[in-house]
């Protein structure tokens, strides 16, 4: 069910409509309760098993967490959380990846093994809602929050629609309290949440899908390339996935300030950041921030000296690479950028900062953008064979139509414009820029908004880049 899809505003109607005439908190929450079981369903019923199964064993270890002063239980009983979630979420995700990898190690080894066929199919979501259940153990562990949640607040944390499956990764510090407390939206807050929805799915439906996609998904598919064509692709996939994750973390955010839920921002406008540790404090907020409090700081951060902090960013990025799937080409993306961030870091430490003349601080956001959108290639290619030739096609003059089609002077002026917008809006967060519009104008925004979804529905729906992750 598909946040662009009409089944899916079928659905939202409805539930919508159930809770605002409902009386009661508690019936209200088991609604949505329900309703986001109902909307997992539609992806693959039966994994609905394995979703309950988290929550249910997840809400029992952190209340005996909670509870328990014998430190010594308390440590066994998180390990068993961790080792459970990352199981699970190791056996489905990763589960191919690690057979296929022992048979090619024992083949270079001079053994023959055949691995069995494991034919499963990836729970959707499984990465976004294992950690923030996650993050609800560890908190209760580290006294950081209380254990004491009901099993109606906890399975509505964990699988409250708007985020389940994609994201943002909200924690249980943060939606737990408004779970707890009755609360229906505002005008205010109905209001901006629908804009936002709005907002979302046109950067999902026609940047995303309509203008960059084509270009990017053609490129890929062909054996040669001429430079215009490769640039078009290289960076139209630098502005697809942009469009199509924040896209549905705008929906998200909305959907869920619709009924009165706040979710922590996910993107602000990535592409203008001044360096890389800039541009991780600005994409995918949520998980960078996770994995940073949960894997970073529990290594040892940047408290061990230059070494172990470079070590520690490296290890970082890397499973921050591997999370988004079984793939070495996402290793090498994760690994790409933990040197990046560890060069940073060293050019830009104590007593050798790395400063650019005043008003020219734009060098360096070009700079990184260019670095980020390169880094992209292997995120998208399939394997290292696909990401060299698209490598070298940006440099090759020789292949191609020689001409520019108007799909790709539309991917390129796209792409300007949505590097213009982000690197002048880059110290404002959307709402504060909105809002700055007269209501005239907002209007206007929102009626282009939804007279380009219109032109440009009626083909495949695309599910987001980020659900198979």
């Amino acid at each position: 069910m598909l946040f662009n899809s009409l089944t899916f505003l079928i659905f939202f109607i409805i539930v919508f409509t159930l809770h605002r005439l409902m009386p009661g908190w508690t019936a209200k929450k088991s609604l949505l309760l329900v309703a986001s079981y109902v909307f997992y369903a539609a992806w693959n019923p039966p994994y609905i098993v394995i979703l309950l199964f988290s929550t249910s064993m997840d809400w029992l270890l952190a209340r005996l967490i909670w509870k328990s002063q014998d430190q010594r239980k308390r440590r066994l009983l998180l390990v068993l959380s961790l080792v459970a979630n990352l199981s699970l979420l190791g056996f489905f995700k990763y589960g191919n990846f690690l057979l296929q990898n022992t048979q090619l190690l024992l083949s270079a080894l001079g053994v023959h093994y055949a691995p069995p066929a494991l034919d499963v199919v990836l729970p959707i979501g499984i990465s976004f809602y294992t950690f923030a259940s996650l993050s609800y153990t560890i908190d209760v562990y580290r006294r950081e929050i209380e254990g004491d949640a009901g099993f109606l607040d906890y399975a509505l944390f964990v699988s409250f629609f708007p985020h389940l499956v994609a994201g943002p990764i909200v924690r249980a510090r943060l939606l737990l309290p408004q779970i707890r407390t009755p609360r229906s939206a505002s005008r205010d807050q109905l209001g901006w949440g629908l804009c936002l929805v709005i907002i979302g799915l046109f950067t999902k439906t026609v940047l995303a899908d309509a203008v960059f996609a084509p270009v990017v998904d053609a490129a890929y598919g062909n054996a040669a390339l001429g430079a215009a064509e490769s640039w078009a692709a290289v960076l139209g996939f630098s502005g697809q996935i942009y469009c199509d994750f924040a896209g549905y973390s705008l929906c998200a955010i909305g959907l869920a300030l619709c009924f009165g839920f706040e979710f922590p921002d996910n993107f602000r406008y990535p592409y203008g950041a001044r360096g890389f540790s800039d541009f991780w404090r600005r994409w995918h907020i949520t998980l960078s921030t996770w994995l940073r409090d949960y894997l970073y700081v529990p290594l040892g951060g940047n408290r061990h000296g230059d070494t172990r902090t470079y070590v520690n960013l490296m290890l970082t990025m890397l499973l921050g690479g591997l999370w988004h799937g079984a793939s070495w080409m996402f290793v090498l993306w994760g690994g790409l950028h933990g040197a990046y961030l560890a060069i940073e870091r060293r050019l830009r430490g104590p007593a050798r900062g790395l400063a650019l003349p005043a008003g020219k601080d734009w060098l360096f956001t070009a700079f990184t953008f260019l670095v980020v959108t390169l880094t992209w290639i292997p995120f998208r290619a399939h394997d290292g064979q696909t990401a060299a030739r698209m490598f070298n096609g940006l440099f090759d003059l020789g292949h191609g139509s020689g001409q520019v089609s108007h799909a790709l002077l539309i991917c390129y002026g796209s792409m300007v414009g949505l590097l213009i917008w982000q690197w002048a809006n880059r110290d404002l967060s959307l709402e504060e820029r909105f809002r700055r519009f007269s209501p005239t104008l907002q209007a206007a925004v929102l009626g282009c908004c939804l007279v380009a979804m219109f032109l440009c529905s009626g083909g495949d729906e695309r599910a987001f880049i980020y659900f198979q992750f």
